[in-house]
């Protein structure tokens, strides 16, 4: 299993980003889909998750700035980041959740997201 994430960089307070995470080696469609972000010496937290029937839920701290997708045809699960702030400074994680399965079963590598103010 494979999880591949990119999209992440440098970006000023108010700007956008989109994250990308391809996955390879699992059955895409029936997994539900996280980001997840980690600041060193916090605990990692969830930002955003996708259903495998596309329903979505957000940290408070990011409803209404990002917006997880999902492309079922490219086992691809999109994060739109948009007016960032320097909070939202952080490496970024993929995580697939098999069916019925509690919390996430697969990582990415992740990819760092730093917002300068």
């Amino acid at each position: 299993v494979q999880l591949q994430a990119s999209g992440g960089g440098f970006v000023q307070a108010g700007g956008s980003l989109r994250l990308s995470c391809a996955a390879s080696g699992i059955i895409f469609s029936l997994n539900h889909m996280t980001w997840h972000r980690q600041v060193a010496g916090k605990q990692r937290e969830l930002v955003a998750r996708i259903s495998s029937g596309g329903s979505t839920n957000y940290a408070d701290s990011v409803k209404g700035r990002f917006a997880i997708s999902r492309d079922n045809a490219k086992n691809t699960v999109y994060l739109q980041m948009n007016s960032l702030k320097p909070d939202d400074t952080a490496v970024y994680y993929c995580g697939a959740a098999a069916p019925r399965a509690i919390g996430v079963t697969y990582w990415g590598q992740g990819t760092l997201v730093t917002v300068s103010s």
